[in-house]
C-alpha cells in the first residue's frame, strides 16, 4: 500500500514527459510551410485597351435636291439596294420645262433677227461700193458716201450684238436645261437606302440650303467608330489589330486593323475621349448602322504558351519581361527566373523558363514561422 503514491507519481512523470514530446513534434510540424500552387497548361494571353463603339458605313452620301419644287415621287424605300444612275425620286418639272421652251423660242427669235440683219448688211455692203466707185468718179456726193458706210457699219454692229444675245441666250437654255435635268434625282452611288428624309408631296426649297431627300450607303464595310479614353490613347499604335463584338452576337468575334485616330477630342461628362476608326468586311449585311459595340485593341498577345497567374510572378530589374517565381521541386519551392511573352492584369504567357505540368507557387499565405520567429514574406 505504500507504493501506490509512488506509483502514481510515475504514470504522472510519464504522461507530461508524453504530452510534451507531442507538443514539441506539432510545433516542429506546424514550421512546415504549405502553399498553395497552380499547375502550368498551355494557353493563349493578350493585353488590350478595351473600349465601346458604334458601327457606321464606311461608304455613304446623303442625297439631295438642287432645285427647288414639290417632290413628286419617291420611287425606293427603307433597305432597298439602288444602284448607280438608277431613278430614286422626281420633283415636279412643270416650272423648268416652261423655262426651257422661253429659252428655245427666244433663241429662234434672236437667229432670225440674225438673219433679217444679215440680208440688210448685204444691200448696205453693195450700197457703199456703189457710193465708194461713184464717190472716185465724182458722180456722187461726200455725204452719200459717208452715209452708206455709216449703214453698213451700223448693220455690223446690229450683228454682233445679236450674236451675243444669241450666246447669252444659249448659256441660259444649257442652265435651265441642267435644272430641269435636277427634277429627276438618281442614285450617285450603289448601296443600300438606310434613311429617308423627305415625304412625297413635300415641297423643297434648293434657297437656303441643300435638303436632304435620302441617304445611301455602302453596307458591304462598315467602321466602327469607338471613343478611347486619353488615358489609353497612347497605348494605341495604327496597324494594330482590334475586334469587336455586338450585344446580338456576343460571340462573334470580327476583326480589322486600327485606320485613324482622330485629333479632336469629345468632352462627355468631363471625360475627354477621342475617336478611334478600324473597318470591317460585313459580307452577310449582318451589321447595321448604329449597332453597339465592344471593342478590344490588342496590344500584345501570346498563343500556345505556359500560362501562370501575375499573381506568381515578381518584377526584376534586368528586364522588362523578365520576372522571378517559385517552382515546386521535390516538395520544395525553388527560385526560377522567367521570360513573359505577354500579359494582363489576370495572366501571363510565359515564353522560357517553365513547361506545362510545373507547380508554380501562387502564395505563402498559410505558412507559419518558427517558433518564437518573426513572421516573414518569402524572397523571390
Amino acid at each position: 500500500m505504500k507504493r501506490t503514491p509512488l506509483v502514481l507519481s510515475s504514470l504522472v512523470a510519464l504522461a507530461l514527459i508524453s504530452g510534451g514530446a507531442w507538443w514539441l513534434w506539432s510545433a516542429r510540424a506546424d514550421t512546415k510551410p504549405s502553399f498553395r500552387t497552380q499547375t502550368v497548361t498551355l494557353g493563349d494571353v493578350e493585353d488590350t485597351v478595351s473600349a465601346v463603339g458604334v458601327l457606321q458605313p464606311l461608304n455613304y452620301v446623303d442625297v439631295g435636291t438642287q432645285v427647288s419644287g414639290q417632290l413628286r415621287t419617291i420611287n425606293v424605300d427603307f433597305g432597298q439596294r439602288v444602284e448607280q444612275g438608277q431613278l430614286l425620286a422626281q420633283i415636279d418639272p412643270t416650272i423648268y420645262e416652261a423655262r426651257v421652251s422661253a429659252d428655245i423660242a427666244n433663241l429662234q427669235a434672236l437667229r432670225a433677227q440674225k438673219t433679217d440683219k444679215q440680208v440688210q448688211l448685204g444691200l448696205a455692203e453693195r450700197q457703199f461700193e456703189r457710193q465708194k466707185n461713184l464717190l472716185a468718179g465724182r458722180a456722187t456726193s461726200q455725204d452719200a458716201y459717208d452715209s452708206a458706210e455709216a449703214g453698213r457699219r451700223s448693220l455690223q454692229a446690229q450683228i454682233a450684238v445679236l450674236d451675243a444675245q444669241i450666246q447669252q441666250g444659249e448659256s441660259t437654255l444649257k442652265s435651265d436645261q441642267a435644272s430641269l435635268s435636277y427634277t429627276k434625282i438618281y442614285a450617285p452611288m450603289t448601296g443600300t437606302v438606310v434613311d429617308i428624309t423627305a415625304r412625297q408631296g413635300q415641297t423643297l426649297n434648293a434657297n437656303q440650303s441643300a435638303p436632304i431627300v435620302l441617304r445611301i450607303a455602302d453596307l458591304d464595310t462598315m467602321t466602327v467608330k469607338t471613343q478611347v479614353s486619353e488615358a489609353d490613347v497612347p497605348k494605341l499604335n495604327l496597324g494594330m489589330t482590334a475586334y469587336f463584338t455586338t450585344l446580338g452576337q456576343p460571340d462573334k468575334r470580327r476583326e480589322g486593323k486600327l485606320r485613324q485616330i482622330l485629333p479632336t477630342p469629345e468632352v462627355v461628362n468631363n471625360v475627354v475621349l477621342y475617336s478611334a476608326l478600324f473597318d470591317v468586311a460585313n459580307p452577310d449585311k449582318d451589321l447595321l448602322t448604329q449597332m453597339s459595340a465592344q471593342v478590344f485593341f490588342v496590344i500584345s498577345k501570346a498563343e500556345n504558351l505556359p500560362v501562370v497567374p501575375m499573381a506568381a510572378l515578381r518584377p526584376l530589374p534586368q528586364g522588362k519581361n523578365r520576372y522571378a517565381l517559385r517552382v515546386i521541386e521535390n516538395g520544395e519551392p525553388v527560385r526560377r527566373v522567367v521570360d513573359v511573352a505577354a500579359s494582363n492584369r489576370v495572366n501571363a504567357a510565359v515564353a522560357t523558363g517553365l513547361k506545362p505540368g510545373d507547380e508554380v507557387v501562387i502564395d505563402m499565405a498559410n505558412a507559419r514561422p518558427a517558433q518564437g520567429a518573426a513572421a516573414r514574406p518569402p524572397r523571390l
